[in-house]
């Protein structure tokens, strides 16, 4: 194998130095992230304290700033395509895991069926519920090798934006319970060897008894398709700032864009979670019907998806400038905006959730009249002081007409503000 250099291509440390994507191999594309994300720290820290500077830009604070925002965006851009190594490489080895997770479920349902059989006995219903088992896990297990590059049987509920979707989860694994349900009802009605007990199995799928777990299994896969609706109107309305996810995590089920926990979405899955676990003890105990899910309980999880549905049409909005203002070093005097000067762009949602990382700010631009102007990297210990969330600050360039000029501010997510008048004089 060639030999690979680690982190952002400074030092070449032999075979399989991090650019490896080898299954088995410790230096894969996992460790070649890692050792990237290491190194731009590193060097992050060091341009924030000063160091590393060259000596043909250390005596102008101006190009001393440029030309460490140039340099930290190669290298952020450098860890971004590690990132998105990484999360391929995740996803393709995904699906094998996805299947053991399937058959281990399988496995436990055999173990629990045997142990609950010491004593009763095995019964007609317990080899329903397996074969039932095995045709569900059989099912997932092709869909999950027909979609082995997109994470397996999760790739149906990972969302546009490559995080897993909470409302697509939920539905799926209500769909999942629905169809082992009716599934063991067939394999149950195919054994029956009475007119009596496939009466008594047929009448088991009546909507009276399984009006409950009918009504939530609509409600949630109509929220999923909602939800998906609701979502690509705002991003394209821009009112909703969308950034994607290098990779999907299952905490993304919890949380918002910028990994912070979501109430919304918390409440949606543990009640979720609540209500499928007693309709899956409820078809334990009556594996001759549908589960009869109790009216409180759906109503109960009804009133969380329409939360959840809420909470997504109350989140995000689009950034605004509020004011643009002459940035003053200390010793300065106050005086109006000139070509060459800095002036800070005060504002909210500048920042979209999850474009917290250096690769996503550097692709922050002010337009200042016709000029598009990259907003710099600003590095601090543990982080960057600009661009921020509600304060960015940018050089007045040269290019730009005296006179009334336009500042807008164009967002990693793409989304432009509004205009803000201001005077440039000579």
């Amino acid at each position: 194998m060639a030999v690979q250099e680690a982190g952002l291509g400074t030092d070449v440390e032999g075979m399989h130095g991090g650019g490896c994507t080898c299954g088995d191999c410790p230096h894969g594309a996992r460790e070649g992230h890692r050792r990237a994300v290491a190194a731009f720290l590193r060097r992050r820290d060091e341009f924030a304290a000063g160091q590393g500077l060259p000596a043909a830009v250390a005596h102008s604070a101006s190009a001393s700033r440029q030309w460490v925002s140039e340099e930290l965006t190669q290298r952020a851009e450098a860890v971004a395509e590690r990132g998105r190594a990484e999360g391929a490489a995740r996803l393709a080895r995904l699906w094998r895991r996805t299947v053991c997770v399937v058959w281990g479920a399988v496995l436990a349902l055999l173990l629990g069926e045997a142990l609950t059989a010491v004593g009763a006995g095995w019964t007609g219903a317990r080899t329903a519920a397996l074969a039932a088992a095995l045709v569900v896990a059989g099912t997932l297990s092709a869909a999950s090798w027909l979609h082995r590059a997109r994470g397996g049987v999760l790739a149906p509920v990972i969302g546009e934006d490559n995080r897993m979707s909470t409302s697509r989860t939920v539905a799926a694994c209500w769909v999942l319970f629905v169809g082992y349900a009716v599934l063991l009802l067939a394999a149950r009605l195919a054994g029956a060897s009475g007119h009596a007990e496939r009466d008594a199995l047929i009448s088991g799928l009546d909507l009276a008894r399984g009006a409950g777990v009918v009504t939530v299994l609509a409600v949630v896969c109509g929220i999923a398709v909602l939800v998906r609706r609701v979502v690509s109107l705002r991003v394209l309305a821009q009112r909703l700032q969308k950034v994607p996810a290098h990779r999907p995590r299952a905490a993304d089920l919890l949380t918002d864009d910028s990994g912070r926990g979501a109430f919304a979405d918390i409440q949606y899955v543990a009640i979720s979670a609540v209500a499928l676990l007693f309709a899956a003890v409820r078809l334990a105990r009556r594996p001759d019907q549908l589960p009869d899910l109790p009216w409180g309980l759906g109503v109960v999880v009804l009133i969380s998806a329409a939360t959840y549905l809420a909470g997504k049409y109350a989140e995000g909005g689009r950034p605004v400038v509020l004011s643009v203002v002459r940035v003053r070093e200390p010793g300065d005097l106050d005086g109006p905006i000139r070509t060459g000067d800095d002036i800070e762009i005060r504002g909210a949602g500048f920042v979209p959730p999850g474009a917290q990382s250096a690769d996503r700010l550097s692709r922050m631009v002010v337009r200042i009249g016709t000029v598009d102007v990259h907003v710099p990297l600003v590095p601090v210990a543990g982080g960057f002081s600009n661009p921020t969330d509600t304060a960015l600050t940018v050089p007045v360039p040269a290019d730009v007409e005296p006179g009334a000029v336009e500042v807008q501010v164009v967002t990693a997510a793409g989304v432009a503000t509004n205009r803000c008048i201001v005077q440039v004089t000579d």
